[in-house]
């Protein structure tokens, strides 16, 4: 058959890419001048500029500067390397070719080809152009006996001299084992490995792609002022923490174990997706929070203090139904940028307005109740910290050579007074009793944080029981400080209970707020920050660095990557870093990512997998009769009911993906990329914690497809959960709180008084005040939405990502069942019975449903940790 193409004849393709323009947001910065509406005037003008040209100049200026040769994957040179065909360039712009999407540019191409050359496996590109474009794909047609090969690109590519003068090497959809990669091809894939690894010295350039470790010394800017050091995470016992990728910029004058800040952090690449992405506009509208909006407010407060204040819950809820007025420039500034759309509304009168949050949109009031109080510890944002009580009183895990005393001083009697005639003893043999126990991890750091200058807060434990009707009712709260007289003298503790009328209800109101500022914080630090964002960027370092693309564990989670390691940078930039938005609006303050390093001491990978978590924090057993192998100790438990339906789709999917590359344990054990991956994660990206011996030893099938199914649940599902709903619950302050600034009163102070008097104002002078406030809620406004191209799980961006037909079709069963789930969370939701799927607020938990449209809609599970 191959007669007929003995001789040479040309091969048809085609290109899609994108050329560089305005969009990408590293031009935004750098030509920023003139505040924000000045940027995004002249940004708009230049896209219909780029758009109006595009036609007309992009094949003039990449037809002859953009190059292409074939590589084969079954004939070889004299040195058994793939064989390289001769080089060709961008013809034609296509312009009718259908569903590109935006801004993507269609070329043909042609070429030489004959019967010797085999089967191509990879294309060499060289970039002789200034400026970089984005390559999308490459598709050869007309093969003979292969049909069409797709290449999946999605790379950015410089000018060649950026890259020593060396072409980029893009490899087609096939998926192979390392041992099993076609030997013309086994060069290329070790080469382009090396270069993603780079050589671990120099400071990192825009063009590079390399991936490398490095602590977290980049949070302080000690050159700036002295009160801006913090310390080194990583590296250390003292500080433990995964590491993130590695810049290799020059260390600060005043602590050389620290390195300067940068207006703009390095990351490989691909990983800013630039112009693609519409979230490059959320990115880009938290800078001009940072940069614009909030020194313009600051101004405002310094000028007008007594501004600073919300007299009563009307004036709160006037953010979102009347609006606060502002100076007219502060909005001029901001109002342009699209981010800020739906955000900042202006009437002609400089008026600031956010949209209501979805916990005040049925009632007003709801969220004051006790049962709502209780059903967001299982329902809201951060449902994955309460745990089965075990003994009363409970007990404190804090050294007491250093802590002194620590046991908590809630009584049996405390409880029983509220259970409804049963007794303690009983309640907790029937499993009935919880708690929400956030005093270890705010006890060791509480002297400190009172003394920063607003700061009076307490470490809560929170108690609660399980009524006849499946719903939580909180018993009791106790609230502790250290002694006056030294940490190491154990703790000051009161216990409030429960009531609904005078001057109590006031006091057990501000006790809940005082719990929830404590789980704000933990939320914010550790459940979403720690456990999701920082984890997961060790496992997209060692991945891009050990893993070929051509890996079928990297094809597997690359989609759960998408976007992580470029909204970390921005993170550590201008939220997480010394003075930024988190350090100004949550009860830590400068402890705040300290304090997520004592906790990351005692992460647990494997404790990661929802049913681990869940026996481990007792609140399952395990049942081999039960769905999912596990009885629920709350049957009506919102996010474990969706997530462990989640969970296992995401496990069965691996499973049945896995089986097709590896049949045995010994094809695990014999994989030397595979096994080199999972060393470097362990002791390299999570190296603080290597010696730990629940790190599972990739030994087994079974144990790849645990770790992947963990990794892809952190990603999505986990993360969709603790962030989507940050604005709908934590959107309207009085529900959530981040800030305590006073203790509570005692009896016989003017403050007790002002309480008794005015038991609103009591607790708005409590809680935040308006700046932080406006801060906080602009901030999780923009975290809570959606991007208008975000993938979600289940989906994929490019139908083409493999061409074996298993593991297509085990994909879209994945994505079947999801959908399946979809429907069955809608009826759960609409049943009456399931009291904690609505609660008071009557806000449906959907934080779990996978699919979304754009904006904030209170769900969606993206893929990926993408904002």
């Amino acid at each position: 058959m191959l007669g007929l193409f003995d001789k040479s004849h040309k091969i048809k393709g085609t290109v899609v890419l994108m050329p560089k323009n305005v969009l990408d947001v590293n031009e935004l910065n750098s030509v920023r001048s003139g505040g924000v509406g000045g940027v995004v005037s002249g940004l708009f003008g230049a896209v219909a500029d780029v758009t109006g040209q595009v036609v007309d100049t992009a094949t003039a200026i990449l037809s002859r500067n953009v190059s292409f040769k074939l590589i084969s994957a079954t004939s070889t040179d004299a040195k058994g390397n793939g064989k390289v065909g001769k080089e060709t360039y961008l013809e034609k712009h296509l312009p009718t070719l259908p569903t590109l999407g935006d801004r993507r540019d269609a070329y043909g191409i042609h070429f030489e080809w004959d019967a010797n050359f085999g089967i191509p496996g990879a294309i060499y590109i060289r970039n002789y152009t200034y400026d970089e474009f984005f390559l999308v794909s490459v598709t050869l047609e007309d093969i003979p006996n292969q049909g069409t090969i797709h290449f999946v690109c999605n790379s950015w590519v410089y000018n060649f001299k950026d890259y020593d003068k060396k072409d980029r090497i893009f490899f087609a959809n096939k998926t192979y084992l390392p041992s099993a990669t076609p030997g013309p091809l086994v060069k290329y894939r070790e080469e382009e490995l090396e270069i993603l690894r780079g050589n671990g010295t120099g400071e990192r350039k825009e063009h590079e792609r390399i991936y490398d470790y490095d602590v977290y010394n980049d949070l302080g800017n000690p050159d700036k002022d002295v009160k801006l050091a913090r310390p080194v995470l990583g590296g250390s016992s003292t500080y433990p923490y995964p590491r993130r990728v590695r810049t290799g910029r020059k260390a600060t004058k005043k602590d050389p174990k620290s390195e300067r800040p940068a207006s703009e952090l390095y990351m490989p690449r691909d990983e800013k997706f630039g112009h693609l992405k519409s979230s490059d506009f959320l990115t880009y509208g938290i800078k001009s929070l940072s940069q614009t909006l909030l020194p313009s407010l600051e101004n405002i407060f310094d000028s007008d203090l007594t501004w600073n204040e919300f007299d009563s819950f009307e004036e709160v809820r006037d953010l979102y139904e009347g609006g606060i007025k502002v100076p007219t420039d502060v909005l001029s500034d901001i109002s342009p940028i699209p981010v800020f759309k739906e955000i900042f509304r202006s009437d002609g009168e400089s008026v600031l307005q956010f949209p209501p949050p979805h916990v005040v949109q049925v009632s007003k009031s709801a969220w004051m109740t006790d049962d709502e109080f209780a059903r967001e510890m299982i329902a809201g944002v951060n449902p994955n910290v309460i745990r089965l009580l075990k003994e009363v009183p409970p007990q404190s895990k804090l050294d007491p050579t250093l802590y002194g005393d620590q046991s908590s001083t809630i009584s049996k009697e405390h409880l029983e007074i509220n259970m409804g005639g049963v007794t303690v003893e009983e309640a907790l043999n029937g499993q009935r009793l919880f708690i929400l126990d956030y005093h270890d991890a705010f006890m060791p750091y509480l002297t400190r944080i009172n003394a920063l200058p607003t700061a009076k807060a307490y470490a809560t434990r929170t108690i609660l029981f399980l009524k006849d009707d499946g719903t939580l009712k909180p018993l009791a709260i106790e609230l502790s400080k250290p002694h006056p007289s030294g940490d190491n003298l154990g703790a000051e503790s009161k216990v409030v209970l429960p009531a609904d009328q005078g001057v109590e209800s006031t006091i057990w109101l501000l006790a809940k707020a005082h719990v929830i500022v404590n789980d704000s914080g933990y939320h914010q630090l550790m459940s979403h920050w720690l456990n999701t964002h920082a984890v997961t960027e060790p496992f997209i370092i060692a991945t891009n660095r050990r893993l070929s693309v051509l890996h079928p564990i990297y094809k597997l989670l690359y989609p759960h990557y998408r976007d992580t390691i470029n909204i970390n940078g921005l993170a550590r930039n201008a939220l997480i870093n010394a003075g930024g938005i988190i350090e100004q609006t949550f009860l830590p303050g400068k402890y705040s990512i300290e304090m997520s390093s004592v906790v990351y001491k005692n992460w647990v990978f494997t404790d990661q997998a929802l049913p681990a978590d869940l026996v481990k924090r007792g609140l399952a057993v395990e049942d081999p009769s039960a769905p999912h192998g596990l009885r629920l100790v709350i049957e009506d438990y919102p996010y474990a009911v969706d997530g462990l339906e989640i969970w296992d789709a995401i496990k069965t999917w691996v499973h049945e993906y896995v089986s097709v590359y590896y049949p045995t344990n010994a094809a695990i054990q014999q994989d030397t990329e595979l096994q080199a991956w999972w060393k470097e994660v362990v002791e390299k990206g999570h190296g603080d914690l290597k010696d730990k011996p629940w790190w599972p030893k990739l030994q087994t099938v079974e144990d790849l497809i645990q770790s992947c199914s963990i990794i892809i649940w952190t990603a999505s599902a986990l993360h969709a959960a603790v962030n989507f709903g940050q604005y709908p619950y934590g959107g309207y302050i009085v529900n959530r709180p981040t800030l305590a600034r006073r203790f509570i009163p005692e009896e016989g102070t003017k403050e007790y008084d002002e309480m008794v008097k005015d038991p609103q104002k009591a607790y708005l002078r409590t809680i935040t005040p308006k700046f932080e406030t406006l801060i906080d809620i602009s901030v999780i406004e923009i975290l809570s939405r959606h991007a208008s191209d975000e993938v979600y799980l289940g989906q994929r961006d490019n139908p083409n990502w493999t061409t074996d037909s298993k593991a297509l079709e085990a994909f879209k069963k994945f994505g079947n069942k999801l959908a399946e789930i979809e429907g069955k969370i809608t009826q759960r939701n609409n049943d009456p019975s399931l009291k904690s799927r609505h609660g008071p607020v009557q806000l449906p938990y959907t934080l779990l449903h996978r699919s979304s449209e754009e904006g904030m809609s209170f769900k969606g599970i993206p893929n990926s940790i993408s904002i």
